[in-house]
């Protein structure tokens, strides 16, 4: 193989690997928010659990209140009713206090049922507490893991730069102004491959005579569409010794 194209696909992987770095560290900011947004579905999830419990309790304290509230009246009417001098007092003093009675029942059983709900509510917010330490430590785990990626990306990018420098001065200067001039028109990718008598990027049937002499790696040349900078790789022979670009 020519060994500037060597050396131009050789830079072309390099750039590839950068791109892909470089993709990588970008998408950084967004992991992190993520993951932070992870956390924050946790901590509402619990905030809403307590709140829930905070208000069941209130209801209670409230229903307690007014309970105490029919009691005191209850207390009330039972000293009235032995100074009662009349049947028809006496009748009515024991319909209030029947009133009574049916409030605090209705108001007992409305407190049941608040003590019944923060059972369930207690058990909800555990969980919900144990929901956000798991995910308090999945998220730690994955910060530290990205924080790794990150830094080892960024040390990748380091080695790229250093190794696309080296390989740029191995290069005469036209064959490296050509690469550079279709990789900025062409997102980053200078060269592609031909195959079975196409550029696999751009998908444009090569003339014969053009993929003849690409298919012997010999020289730079581009292809008549893109204008990236083509090569051939050889295929493995297919059992029985014949290769299958001879078929």
């Amino acid at each position: 193989m020519n060994a500037d194209l060597e050396r131009l696909i050789a830079l072309q992987r390099l750039d590839s690997a950068a791109m892909e770095a470089q993709r990588r560290i970008a998408e950084e900011p967004d992991l992190k928010k993520a993951l932070e947004a992870r956390l924050d579905t946790a901590r509402q999830q619990l905030a809403e659990a307590k709140q829930r419990l905070a208000d069941n309790q209130t209801a209670r304290r409230t229903i307690e209140k007014d309970v105490a509230v029919h009691q005191g009246r209850l207390s009330k009417f039972a000293d009235q009713l032995m100074a009662v001098k009349t049947n028809v007092e006496y009748q009515a003093m024991q319909k209030e206090i029947g009133f009574a009675k049916g409030e605090v029942k209705l108001l007992e059983d409305r407190i049941l049922e608040r003590m019944l709900e923060a059972d369930e509510l207690t058990a909800t917010q555990k969980r919900a507490e144990a929901q956000l330490t798991g995910e308090q430590k999945a998220v730690d785990a994955e910060q530290k893991r990205l924080a790794a990626e990150i830094s080892e990306t960024k040390t990748t990018l380091e080695r790229i730069a250093k190794e696309r420098a080296d390989l740029i001065a191995s290069l005469p200067p036209q064959a490296y102004a050509t690469f550079d001039l279709v990789s900025k028109r062409r997102n980053g990718v200078a060269l592609a491959e031909a195959r079975d008598g196409i550029c696999t990027i751009c998908h444009v049937r090569l003339r014969p005579q053009v993929f003849n002499t690409v298919r012997q790696n010999a020289e730079i040349i581009q292809c008549e569409t893109c204008q990236r900078i083509l090569y051939f790789v050889p295929r493995t022979p297919a059992p029985g010794g014949v290769s299958p670009s001879a078929r």
